[in-house]
């Protein structure tokens, strides 16, 4: 493995994340703000960081997958430190501990946050979050694919750590065509929700920030009580809409929207995650009525907002869903660790892995019956590598192991069970808001600094998957 090659092709991550730094310094300067040196500051460290080994580096002609693997992982954690240098600069609310959360929080589209009083922020520090949501939702090392000059092998490479195994087979096509798929889907979603948000009546700074988060299935508000601030139902309804659309494959969508097959309306999983996502939003809406909470409609019109807002992990809220039946939590708690679906900006275990596990355990209670038989998985009449049926299994056994042990290190804080829980359960799907004292319109800023950085590090895990964090342990052990 090549030092030299990571460094490099880090160098363009520091120069991309770079570019938006200054705009939210221009923001700064023109409306006049406090956050405007610490925007330049910032931005002018990424910029000589980013420059330096691109100088002093000789041409790469070709990048091997374990260096592919080192640029995506080291890529992701060094964007996240540099990401905090413009809320350490400015203070405030931000110590150390709270500015790499924040940091953290937004690249890995969590959402959650330490802050109290969001709305007393400059707006150069409210966009710049909302940037690492958008910057971190399509992944920054998928962004800098589309820019990045061609080394034999890099686009492969870093498209495979990057994009899921199952993904890739739900849309067969090159890294640097999917790169461009996901991109125009991105920005296009971005741009009509916000013009849709301005035209319901959300000033056009704050539709930018909200479309961002959108997109980006991240959650960051520019209020302190998130979409409850505008009760507007119109606004509600659009952000619901592009929340189902961020949490479906963007490939997929794609071709969906130009008529193409095999597309959305053709797809067995997508059918069945909107089943139990119906199933979900009824049975709550069914029991916040039943508890004289809301009228019908206004049962109907939370319940919808949550579990959409859950299952997509993008964690914005209308309510304060702490206060609601347990039966309505444990359906919420359910959604948040299963998360969308894979080749979307979302977070969690993914629908389609739970799918094929139960496809997978379907074959094996067969294989009971019939030893000597040959049973395959299929999804949309398409067979399933038996490597991609381990790495699923795998995945959710490192996933609720990951979980269960940040869970009991939260616990040994004297932090209590469900804060504990639900934080963790929240960080490692990416979602944000939990139950407890990190409810859907609380923060987290209550937490000790030590769970601050053991949740970042869960927040990493769960953005990268980890298997990939892994492999590079292994690939590090092994030299």
């Amino acid at each position: 493995m090549r030092k030299e090659a990571i460094i490099k092709y880090i160098g363009y991550v520091l120069l991309f994340n770079a570019l938006f730094l200054y705009v939210a310094a221009i923001i700064s300067f023109v409306l006049k703000e406090t956050s405007l040196v610490p925007f330049l500051y910032s931005g002018l460290v990424c910029t000589i960081l980013g420059l330096f080994p691109l100088v002093f580096t000789e041409k790469i002609d070709e990048i091997r997958f374990n260096e592919g693997l080192a640029i995506s992982v080291f890529g992701w954690i060094i964007t996240c430190i540099v990401g905090m240098l413009p809320y350490v600069m400015w203070g405030g609310e931000f110590t150390f501990a709270n500015a790499f959360f924040e940091s953290v929080s937004g690249y890995t589209t969590t959402g959650a946050t330490i802050l109290t009083e969001i709305e007393s922020l400059p707006k150069g520090i409210l966009f710049w979050r909302s940037a690492t949501h958008w910057i971190g939702g399509m992944g920054v090392i998928l962004f800098v694919l589309l820019i990045l000059p061609q080394a034999r092998g890099l686009r492969s490479s870093l498209y495979k750590t990057e994009v899921s195994n199952l993904s890739r087979m739900n849309f067969k096509t090159k890294a640097r065509q999917i790169g461009r798929v996901i991109a125009i889907v991105y920005v296009s979603l971005t741009l009509l929700q916000t013009i849709i948000l301005w035209l319901f009546g959300m000033t056009f700074f704050d539709a930018i920030c909200h479309s961002m988060s959108t997109i980006a299935t991240g959650g960051f508000s520019t209020k302190n009580t998130s979409m409850a601030f505008y009760n507007n139902f119109w606004m509600e309804l659009t952000i619901i809409v592009f929340m189902i659309f961020s949490s479906l494959h963007f490939g997929m969508l794609y071709i969906t929207i130009i008529g193409k097959r095999p597309n959305l309306f053709h797809s067995k999983p997508v059918r069945a995650y909107f089943i139990l996502i119906a199933i979900g939003v009824l049975a709550i809406a069914y029991k916040l009525y039943d508890e004289n909470l809301y009228s019908a409609v206004d049962s109907l019109r939370h319940s919808l907002f949550q579990v959409i807002s859950l299952v997509s992990t993008t964690g914005f809220a209308t309510v304060d869903t702490k206060v609601w039946p347990i039966f309505t939590i444990i359906i919420l708690i359910y959604f948040t660790a299963q998360g969308s679906m894979v080749g979307s900006t979302a977070g969690g275990f993914k629908f389609d892995r739970i799918y094929l596990f139960f496809k997978v355990l379907r074959n094996q209670l067969h294989l009971i019956n019939h030893p000597q038989g040959v049973f395959a998985s299929k999804i949309d009449n398409e067979v399933v590598d038996k490597g991609i049926e381990l790495q699923a299994v795998s995945f959710l056994f490192l996933y609720i192991l990951t979980f269960f042990i940040v869970t009991v290190i939260l616990t040994l804080m004297d932090i209590d069970g469900v804060t504990a829980f639900s934080a963790s359960l929240a960080s490692i799907a990416n979602v944000g808001p939990g139950f407890g004292d990190v409810g859907s319109l609380d923060s987290y800023a209550t937490l000790p600094s030590a769970a601050k950085y053991v949740l970042s590090f869960e927040m990493l895990l769960g953005r990268l998957e980890i298997m990939n964090i892994l492999a590079l342990l292994l690939v590090f052990r092994n030299k």
